[in-house]
């Protein structure tokens, strides 16, 4: 593929990820402002979070599956169709109820648009910058999150919540945009295609068992950590005492950091590799989850935020190339849906772990001392089990 050519892929995929950012990002603010719209318990704001994940480990699963069977282009667009669409009528739910339920199919979406499209990027790119064009393409999240933020603070305070969803909607459009842009690589096919099990069975054989147990434990402790943190990030700081549009100010000037993380992590893969950007990344996350529970002042709060929000996303970056390159084509969109699905369950751990954490009046200081003790065993994963993968070819 010229270069070109993989600057159009990467910023048609991007912007579907982008897309996705914005629709977290702006679920975090979206609870906070639900809390005294519904007057939600701690418990309910969990809830909310962890029903995204659970959507999210379906969707994973199910549409990592289907890339397998009907290309990676197809299925792109229909789970960016599938939470665009969901995002949109989730503006009419006037009950607690009614929008958990709507946020499951819209997690549907998320989950099964993220490893598909780092999928289809990695098989397209060549090996010697693959994982650097990967992390470009996780950059993109950053820049969802920052919207969300600059919405959440201009735009829910005067206009509502419903009218910030709304916005999320409109990516409905850019889904037809993407199956005509998009043009899927060719992949070899045998006459006889394995059925669904053997493909399931096939990532737990020898060649591939020891990979996918490290990436099984390296996507739980991600996605534990990062949804149980981040997701309560503007709650944490109206806890501690600022007022909700002071929160997302100060949250917006957080994950002003994520683009930075992105960057230096693309920069980096390709030199020290996956596994030490992983270890190196996740390390200074885990640091910054621990300094930043305990902080004290708006200033170190914000210091360690900031700094919580560059080495987590640019361990995210790393993650999405590292985990398509343990496996063949044949069963690379199985492995990476099943792997992010299992992590996915630490998406709905870690948010429901806080709000029944928090009702117990547990500290917010143990609270993220226990993300940072999660943070430290994927780790100590990726240092035994993973091996590196710089420049492997995939076929």
């Amino acid at each position: 593929m010229n270069k070109a050519s993989e600057g159009k892929l990467l910023t048609i995929a991007g912007f579907a990820w982008l897309f996705d950012a914005l629709d977290v990002g702006l679920l975090s603010f979206i609870i906070a402002a639900l809390k005294g719209e519904w007057q939600l318990t701690t418990v309910q704001m969990g809830w909310l979070g962890s029903i995204s994940s659970i959507g999210m480990a379906v969707g994973a699963l199910f549409f990592g599956i289907l890339a397998d069977r009907i290309g990676r282009r197809d299925v792109l667009v229909l789970t960016l169709l599938l939470f665009s669409i969901g995002s949109g009528i989730s503006v009419l739910a006037t009950s607690f109820t009614v929008f958990a339920i709507i946020r499951f199919f819209v997690g549907a979406g998320l989950g099964g648009e993220l490893p598909v499209a780092s999928t289809l990027v990695s098989e397209s790119v060549a090996p010697e910058k693959r994982g650097r064009i990967v992390v470009l393409l996780e950059s993109f999240w950053a820049g969802g999150w920052i919207i969300s933020a600059l919405i959440a603070y201009f735009v829910i305070p005067k206009f509502g919540w419903r009218v910030a969803a709304l916005a999320t909607s409109l990516t409905a459009v850019y889904a037809l945009y993407i199956r005509w842009q998009i043009h899927e690589p060719v992949r070899n096919r045998s006459t006889e295609r394995p059925t669904l099990w053997q493909n399931i069975r096939a990532v737990w054989t020898p060649p591939y068992a020891k990979a996918t147990l490290m990436l099984w434990i390296l996507w739980f402790t991600i996605v534990f950590s990062y949804y149980g943190m981040f997701l309560w990030l503007p709650s944490v700081l109206v806890i501690k005492g600022y007022s909700l549009v002071n929160s997302f100010g100060y949250v917006l000037a957080m994950t002003v950091a994520q683009l930075p993380g992105y960057f230096t992590a693309a920069w980096l893969i390709e030199k020290w590799g996956r596994k030490w950007v992983l270890i190196v990344y996740l390390l200074g996350t885990a640091l910054s989850a621990y300094f930043f529970g305990n902080a004290a002042s708006l200033a170190s709060l914000l210091t360690f935020g900031a700094l919580l929000s560059f080495f987590d996303l640019g361990a995210w970056g790393a993650l999405y190339a590292y985990s398509p390159e343990q496996y063949p084509a044949a069963i690379r969109g199985t492995g990476t849906g099943m792997a992010a699905a299992f992590g996915r369950i630490g998406g709905i751990v870690g948010p429901l772990l806080v709000g029944y954490l928090l009702t117990a009046q547990v500290s917010v200081t143990l609270i993220f001392t226990i993300f940072t003790g999660a943070i430290i065993v994927g780790i100590i994963a990726v240092a035994i089990l993973g091996e590196e993968t710089r420049g492997r070819v995939l076929d």
